[in-house]
């Protein structure tokens, strides 16, 4: 007669296990989320109306966007400042030079993709090929974009095109908000990459940089082009920022810079690399931007913003590193 000798699991470690796997599925974010939201429609009664999604939706987008683009960084182990600098040449360039029409927004958002590749590849090319450290590398890039957003708009001013300003932030049907598409489709987008050898190369350096490199990938060209499709996303933040607020400003891009590393770790993507997804980072963005939305309706002053949002994020992250030592447990 045989005796099961598998050892029983015990309830802690059922709660333990479905807390991990819950955690890495991003439903930590989400349900903190949701939380926020049922929140602010208690404060705000009509939050659930079209035009309520909508603007919540239009706020996040521009953090969001910036905020998906670090994260293809921080998965290769890698951070990217030029953030703040892509955005605010973006910005400008659409300030000074409003072109109106369907056909103008196209140019627009191309000019705004350009620009963002165009500073990615230098990045791409200071630390993939000349192995010079992303910090270093990028925050040379960050400061020679904000002076050249400087010089193209002194002071902020001009005005983006009525086109891009109205209907960048309008209703699809007058439901669903163009924002959120356009935030969709960078998801989609990358939940297509990720299968592909390119972002499981991603991942693969940011896990282990020489593992990946024994194993025949290409590092070099991985981390080069990882940093030109996180420059296209800053671009295209720039582009939806400038819907948003309509006018320029050369430092437009500055108060981004710190939030897209907080929407990355609040999302649980680990600053190490290696692990973590856009989908939690946009979750991330949409709950720092909702918080501040909570906060207003709250009657709390804006200096408190900054005070509330580093408890979250501290919060998150203390959460995270404990389910992730569960996890590396098993």
């Amino acid at each position: 007669m045989q005796t099961n000798t598998t050892p029983a699991i015990s309830p802690r470690g059922h709660i333990t296990d479905y807390l991990w796997r819950f955690t890495r599925g991003a439903g930590i974010i989400v349900l903190t989320y949701v939380a926020f939201y049922v929140l602010y429609g208690y404060l705000q009664p009509r939050a659930l109306e079209p035009y309520a999604i909508a603007a919540q939706m239009n706020n996040t987008a521009p953090l969001a966007l910036a905020a998906a683009g670090q994260t293809l960084v921080v998965l290769s182990r890698g951070f990217d400042l030029s953030l703040a600098g892509v955005i605010s040449i973006c910005n400008v360039v659409l300030a000074v030079m409003p072109l109106e029409g369907p056909g103008g927004a196209l140019v627009s958002v191309l000019l705004c993709l350009l620009i963002g590749a165009s500073v990615g590849a230098v990045n791409g090319w200071l630390v993939g090929y000349l192995r010079m450290q992303s910090i270093a590398a990028t925050l040379a890039t960050m400061i020679i974009c904000q002076g050249i957003a400087l010089v193209i708009l002194k002071a902020p001013g001009g005005y983006v095109a009525e086109w891009i300003t109205y209907e960048m932030t309008d209703r699809l049907w007058s439901i669903i908000p163009i924002s959120g598409l356009v935030v969709a489709a960078v998801v989609g987008a990358w939940l297509l990459i990720r299968r592909t050898n390119f972002g499981v190369s991603i991942y693969a350096i940011g896990a282990d940089e020489s593992a990946a490199s024994l194993s025949g990938i290409n590092v070099r060209r991985v981390r080069f082009f990882t940093f030109v499709c996180a420059g296209m996303l800053y671009g295209l933040a720039g582009f939806m920022l400038s819907a948003q607020t309509a006018t320029g400003n050369p430092t437009s891009g500055t108060p981004l810079l710190l939030l897209s590393f907080a929407a990355v770790a609040l999302g649980g993507t680990s600053l190490a690399g290696g692990r973590g997804g856009l989908f939690a980072t946009v979750m991330g963005a949409a709950t720092l931007t909702l918080l501040q939305k909570v906060l207003f309706s709250s009657g709390v002053s804006s200096f408190y913003t900054g005070l509330f949002q580093g408890l979250v994020l501290i919060a998150a992250v203390v959460f995270s590193g404990f389910v992730a030592r569960i996890g590396d447990k098993k």
